[in-house]
């Protein structure tokens, strides 16, 4: 992965952010994509001063004009994109379907999978400039299968799992390369604020009695986006200590 331009979207926290630190050990020149500032700025000295290259890019995936001019800026600066990683994401308070706002629906798509979709528009439409690459979409294994009181998050990643599998399917012969990753319950600040009787809970569910570290996930990312996974597009790589066997 050494130079090869990476963007990685929600990467101030959790999955994202470890997913751009361990790319950029790997050599790759690293955009780490978000709304927060200041927390991106931290992540980009935090691998600068472990020796590798980053930069901040503040981008909004809610908006499609954001994602777009952001693209844009980062092959303006570096003249192509070679890896991306679309972890940004939301998560709505769990409620039963007739307590559920129609508006959590709206905002959970409008974020997970319209952002999504646009960021991969983008991405490819770069990459077919330039001859390839390789993109990850961060899903859940709420989008393989359903839990109670998760229908706004729930359909918004089984919604991205269909994409990543179109897009998968009409770019295989143009050597861009997409695939999703299927996280259990992992470190994050969203789990951080659920508390430790519901992490503990989580922890009981699944059969290795721990939720995961950020670290663990992005290592998969990581895999999906090298060539030793250079055969492997369309796929669903699940992550979760067994929870859904």
């Amino acid at each position: 992965m050494k130079n090869k331009v990476a963007l990685v979207t929600g990467a101030t926290s959790g999955i994202g952010k470890s997913t751009a630190v361990i790319l950029a050990s790997k050599g790759a020149k690293v955009v780490i994509a978000a709304r927060r500032e200041e927390k991106g700025q931290q992540v980009v000295e935090e691998i600068r001063a472990l020796g590798g290259e980053a930069v901040f890019l503040k981008m909004d995936v809610a908006s499609e004009e954001s994602i777009r001019d952001g693209i844009q800026w980062i092959v303006d600066q570096y003249g192509r994109l070679d890896l991306a990683v679309n972890s940004a994401g939301i998560s709505k308070t769990p409620a039963p379907l007739v307590d559920t706002d129609t508006k959590d629906l709206q905002d959970a798509f409008q974020t997970n999978v319209i952002g999504l979709f646009a960021c991969m528009k983008y991405e490819v439409q770069q990459m077919l400039k330039t001859g390839g690459g390789a993109i990850v979409n961060v899903s859940s294994i709420a989008g393989i299968r359903p839990t109670n009181l998760s229908n706004a998050y729930s359909a918004s990643k089984f919604a991205v799992e269909a994409l990543t599998k179109v897009a998968a399917k009409e770019m295989a012969s143009q050597n861009i390369r997409i695939n999703s990753i299927a996280p259990g319950p992992t470190k994050s600040e969203i789990t951080e604020g659920l508390g430790d009787t519901m992490i503990e809970k989580f922890s009981q569910m699944i059969p290795m009695k721990r939720i995961a570290e950020s670290e663990e996930i992005a290592k998969g990312i990581v895999f999906l986006l090298s060539e030793e996974a250079s055969f492997t597009t369309g796929t669903t790589l699940v992550m979760d200590g067994g929870f859904i066997i």
